[in-house]
């Protein structure tokens, strides 16, 4: 199983020196060229997984598969910030395209599992050789490969972080299979010794049995209502659930599942409900997290653009996307 790489039409440029895009900025690459070590001293790896079997499985609607390139579409046509202007600045940054995991072939529970270990072995090869990685979803059951590779990859005595921005807990046993609601029943199961946040939660989307299964793991789980009573920011909460360990800065993955956010700001996802953050709300603690963290990764799940509206939920993933790039 491979990766295949993105249409070079999606690399959007003007070719006007004064007007540079993105997509003028990133590089194609391949995973079997990795080479030495860039001399850039930020570098970033963008992955696509065009898969929404887990979705579907999961009972969820269907679509999301073509959610990495119509993101890589606005993210691409995006003008990078006024700091690469000069060329010292951009000397410091290379960002590399490795193409879409190649999810042409017939689904089966075992295929759709070799998909997620092939993931896994991408994202880890990925940070072993010095990147930060971005993967665009496809569906939240490749959270696990993408967490579990960050994971791997931290040197021992170091507890890795993982916050998952979502309105579901996603912590369904996978006794009939993995699928999208599984992904951190697998994390925490193969990794107990993490520090893992949920944030964003909504009751009428999370059952009481997955919630004391996560709780007697130590998971802390934040519910939406409970925040927005309580007159909290997602930052505060962030803050009052990280306290003095945000002082350093740890190893971290964040996962953004897009329906955390309201259908008003996110329509285009795999479910959608009118409550969720709102994007001023997520944003602010995104670059908190970008501050004061040592963020290794960050995934983007469940954008579905055939549910979307005017695109804003893809022009969402690719704002979060520019967001974590040029806040590294």
């Amino acid at each position: 199983m491979t990766f295949v790489p993105t249409p070079d039409s999606l690399f959007f440029g003007r070719g006007d020196k004064n007007d540079p895009r993105l997509g003028e900025l990133v590089k194609p690459a391949t995973l079997s060229k990795l080479g030495a070590p860039a001399a850039a001293s930020t570098k970033v790896a963008i992955l696509g997984y065009p898969d929404d079997d887990g979705i579907a499985l999961n009972g969820g609607r269907p679509g999301a598969k073509e959610a990495p390139a119509r993101i890589r579409q606005y993210l691409y046509k995006m003008t990078p910030p006024a700091i690469l202007a000069t060329h010292a600045e951009s000397q410091k940054l290379e960002l590399c395209d490795f193409g879409d995991l190649d999810c042409s072939s017939k689904t089966s529970p075992a295929e759709l599992a070799s998909r997620h270990e092939t993931a896994r072995e991408a994202v880890l090869k990925l940070l072993k050789n010095g990147f930060k990685t971005l993967t665009l979803g496809g569906g939240h059951d490749y959270g696990f490969p993408d967490a579990a590779a960050f994971c791997e990859s931290c040197r021992p005595g170091v507890r890795p972080l993982v916050i998952n921005f979502d309105a579901h807990l996603d912590v369904r046993p996978p006794d009939k299979g993995f699928h999208s609601g599984t992904p951190f029943h697998r994390l925490l199961t193969a990794f107990p010794e993490i520090d893992f946040l949920e944030l964003g939660l909504q009751s009428q989307c999370n059952s009481a049995a997955h919630l004391a299964w996560a709780h007697e793991r130590g998971v802390l789980a934040s519910f939406q209502e409970d925040r927005l009573a309580a007159g909290e920011s997602l930052t505060q909460v962030l803050h009052r659930f990280l306290g003095e360990s945000a002082l350093r800065a740890r190893p971290t993955f964040l996962s953004i599942d897009i329906d955390g956010f309201s259908s008003s700001i996110a329509p285009g996802a795999s479910q959608v409900w009118p409550t969720g953050f709102s994007a001023d709300d997520f944003f602010d603690a995104f670059s908190w997290c970008m501050r004061r963290l040592d963020v290794r990764g960050v995934g983007i799940y469940e954008v579905s653009p055939k549910f979307d509206v005017d695109d804003r939920t893809s022009r969402l993933a690719a704002l979060i996307a520019h967001r974590f790039m040029f806040q590294l």
